[in-house]
């Protein structure tokens, strides 16, 4: 019989398995302000370029127009966000945040940072710049420049 590698072997399992536990527990966290991380990324995005063309939204945040229509359906269902026509062209609409979207960005990038402090914040300066800088070389071998929406 082959010699299997137990799952714990991989580094990808290693990987997963933080990655998973960092990003469940800010799911919790932006869901008791009642976003999605999905909607979490666009609102920061949107906090940066607003008023943005939905186009402009899907490049920045590396998903589809369409993607871009159901969180922007979603979000202002929420009265995060708003529709507004494009001053340079009127027949085009471009998102925007909303008061109360602008003034939630930034409670939910201190969650941001108080999850990563909770995760992270143990580890020596030098180990936590060691691994952001090989898992920043990773994602740039690999031409991984989307945000995690899930």
């Amino acid at each position: 019989m082959p010699r299997i590698a137990e799952l714990s072997a991989h580094l990808g399992f290693w990987l997963r398995l933080v990655s998973n536990h960092v990003s469940h527990a800010f799911a919790a966290k932006v869901a008791a302000e009642g976003v999605t991380v999905a909607e979490w990324v666009a609102l920061r995005a949107l906090y940066g370029l607003a008023p943005a063309a939905p186009s402009r939204l899907a490049d920045a945040m590396g998903v589809t127009r369409g993607a871009v229509t159901k969180l922007a359906e979603r979000l202002i269902a929420k009265g995060l966000a708003a529709r507004c026509a494009d001053p340079a062209d009127g027949r085009a609409q471009t998102l925007a945040l909303t008061a109360k979207g602008r003034a939630l960005v930034p409670r939910l990038a201190a969650l941001a940072d108080r999850n990563d402090a909770e995760f992270f914040a143990g580890l020596p300066r030098a180990d936590r710049a060691a691994l952001e800088r090989i898992l920043k070389d990773l994602a740039a071998r690999r031409d991984m420049t989307a945000p995690p929406l899930d």
